[in-house]
């Protein structure tokens, strides 16, 4: 290795593994820090409730994964990853026992509709598909510097910047598209009701479209054990069960990268990082928190609507405005009595995860940071309203609160899984407003987690530009 300062990553995450895997291909010696006792962060998968069944803890869909301008060029394949695509990347099933689905082909998502809502959403979709690689590398892409493709990026904004249900009622005239893209909006833990949420719908709605919101065979573990493997070879160091708490104990000409939020990054850096950079630091805002149920099942889920059975991922919110009336209680402090579900069931098409004949899922909702509410019941209901049976399959279940999430992974702050909030403000100035927003004052230390840009998500590339910040450094 040429590299002759020390290189350091702390957090062993999608975002970690990222970085240092692109400090190793720089010819850096790269050390990678890992407080629990396995790596992976929000992509890993355990037992969870019953022997022979394999959950995810966190991450199951990866949704932008295989879209990677990173990821997708480190040939993972070699190391065993290997994707599984559901026949049907999304449902959402209504009370009448219809469904509307989201599918590969845009044609065949648009022709469910009405005629006027088939043609609108063609108009909708299809130019973004036309440029959906130049999308993603903007969207993915580091914040700064001159605005790549800015007639696009303004084609784009005139719908992303709108509020989701606005977006919806302005573009479709029916309940299913205008659901559709409600749910895909929820994603973002925020107020459907706030601008920029259609950004994030949008964007999930081409990634279904182009990669089919694939599943890692075997589980989430998969992904980061490829990257993992893929380090290792090149040259790089796993060290795990050994949290940092000090930059005392790093060398002392040592470049850092941290995949880990502003809380973790104060606590370790302290007065190593300017007054004033650690009082904006203390400022940023974390969003809302996941309430997250697993379930070992005899049987697969009895969904009245034949197409969800063929869905990887089942959004349970009914109309728009349930959906939007769910996460605006979440962003006043409430838990919703009908809370907007987001369900995975991988075991459809990848049944390694479960005893032969059993089947595997997992579902969380939205509920406000730190509640201690237990929304087990309510998550179970909207499951049963629309597959009549279903908690008479369930046969083990593991419940993970927002301080379940907090106490298994530091970063997960009063249970936020996404690194912090991503409003349209805070989604442009994570951690805080700067530049370049991988660099911190101290020529030394760097920020490579899903707190800087692009956000969350599991696609490296908030670790990658972390790690070509890094490699800047004089």
């Amino acid at each position: 290795m040429s590299g002759e300062r020390p290189t350091v990553v702390v957090g062993a995450g999608p975002n970690g593994l990222a970085s240092a895997i692109a400090l190793a291909q720089a010819g850096r010696r790269v050390t990678l820090y890992e407080a629990a006792a396995t790596i992976g962060g929000g992509s890993r998968t355990s037992g969870m409730t019953l022997p022979g069944f394999r959950h995810d803890p966190c991450s199951t869909v990866h949704a932008l994964a295989p879209s990677s301008p990173f990821l997708a060029r480190l040939g993972l394949e070699r190391f065993g990853l290997e994707w599984v695509r559901p026949e049907i990347p999304l449902a959402h099933p209504f009370d009448d026992g219809s469904a509307a689905s989201l599918h590969r082909s845009v044609d065949e998502t648009a022709d469910q509709f009405p005629a006027v809502d088939a043609d609108a959403y063609r108009r909708l979709i299809g130019p973004l598909m036309d440029r959906r690689q130049t999308l993603w590398e903007m969207f993915l892409g580091p914040i700064g510097g001159a605005l790549p493709h800015p007639g696009l990026m303004a084609r784009f904004g005139v719908r992303g910047l709108w509020p989701a249900p606005t977006l919806a009622g302005a573009r479709f005239r029916t309940a299913p598209p205008r659901a559709l893209l409600a749910g895909n909006a929820a994603h973002s833990f925020q107020d459907l009701r706030e601008p920029g949420t259609s950004s994030i719908a949008l964007m999930l709605t081409l990634a279904a479209h182009a990669d089919g919101w694939p599943f890692a065979r075997g589980g989430s573990q998969a992904l980061v054990d490829a990257m993992a493997a893929l380090l290792r070879e090149l040259g790089g160091t796993i060290v795990t069960g050994h949290p940092i708490r000090s930059l005392r104990e790093l060398p002392d000409d040592a470049t850092v990268v941290f995949d880990l939020t502003p809380r973790q990054i104060l606590a370790i850096a302290g007065d190593e990082l300017p007054a004033g950079y650690r009082r904006r630091l203390s400022r940023f805002r974390y969003g809302a928190a996941a309430f997250k149920l697993d379930w070992a099942l005899s049987g697969p889920i009895p969904w009245v609507a034949p197409a969800v059975r063929r869905a990887g991922t089942v959004h349970l919110g009914g109309s728009l405005a349930e959906i939007v009336a769910s996460e605006a209680a979440v962003a006043h402090g409430h838990v919703s009595e009908r809370p907007f579900v987001l369900l995975t069931q991988p075991t459809i098409v990848d049944p390694s995860r479960a005893p032969v004949g059993k089947h595997v899922a997992w579902a969380y909702c939205h509920v406000p940071a730190g509640s201690t509410v237990d929304m087990t019941d309510r998550i179970e209901r909207q499951v049963e309203r629309f597959a009549p049976g279903f908690r008479d399959l369930i046969i083990g279940r593991s419940v993970t609160t927002p301080s379940d999430f907090e106490r298994s992974n530091e970063n997960y702050v009063n249970g936020d899984i996404n690194g912090g909030r991503q409003d349209l403000l805070q989604q442009f100035t994570r951690p805080v407003p700067r530049l370049d927003p991988y660099r911190t004052p101290n020529p030394r230390l760097y920020i490579g987690s899903s707190s800087t840009p692009p956000g969350g998500g599991i696609h490296g590339m908030s670790g990658f530009h972390g790690a070509r910040a890094a490699l800047k450094r004089p």
